[in-house]
Formats: C-alpha cells, structure tokens, sequence
C-alpha cells in the first residue's frame, strides 16, 4: 500500500499537492471526487478545492483499491458504498500498519 506522510500542523492541503503524494494528475483526483462521495473538500470562495487528511486518507482507499488491488471503479465504489465494514476496517488497519513501519524506519536511521 502506498504511504503517505502529512504534515500534523497542516489542516488543508491543495489539489496539487494531493496529486503530487499518489504520483497521480490532478484530473484524477477530481473525478475520484465525482465518483466517490467520501471524498469531499473544502471549496473556498474562488473554488479552489482544500482537502483534509480525512479526504486524503479515502483518496488512499480508493488508489489501494483501484490501483493497488486492481478493483475497477465500480468495484471499488461498491465496496466503499456497501459499508463492507469489515473490508474497510482491514484497510484502515493496513495504512495504520504502514504508518508505523515507515515511523520506526525512521527512528531506526536516526
């Protein structure tokens, strides 16, 4: 699973970057946006689209899913929408895992 590192001061980020942290075009991003309602920014005033890590981490759900997995966009948005509970909870626990690795990967090279 890919792994995403934020910035814990950070509230917002900006499409670009979101694009940027999954290699991914930001064209992209906006469709998953249409696509799967978890995904749903801040817009300001002028429209421009500020994500929360709570869209981050759903925008990694579905890069998993479809990317990682190879699940098509319908899978992917059945799986997401049918509340497989169960299914969502492993993956929530393996970017938990990850996130750990990576930190004690960290403080190991320290």
């Amino acid at each position: 699973m890919k792994h995403i590192e934020l910035n814990k001061d950070k509230l917002f980020y900006s499409i670009g970057e979101v694009a940027k942290m999954f290699d991914v075009n930001a064209s992209l991003i906006r469709f998953w946006e249409k696509e799967f309602k978890q995904i749903s920014p801040k817009k300001t005033e002028s429209g421009k689209r500020k994500f929360t890590e709570k869209d981050i981490r759903n925008i990694q759900q579905v890069y998993h899913l479809v990317k990682e997995k190879g699940y098509t966009l319908i899978g992917a948005k059945e799986h997401m929408k049918s509340g497989k509970k169960e299914g969502n909870k492993l993956v929530e626990i393996e970017l938990k895992l990850n996130n750990i690795k990576t930190t004690l990967a960290e403080l190991l090279e320290e």
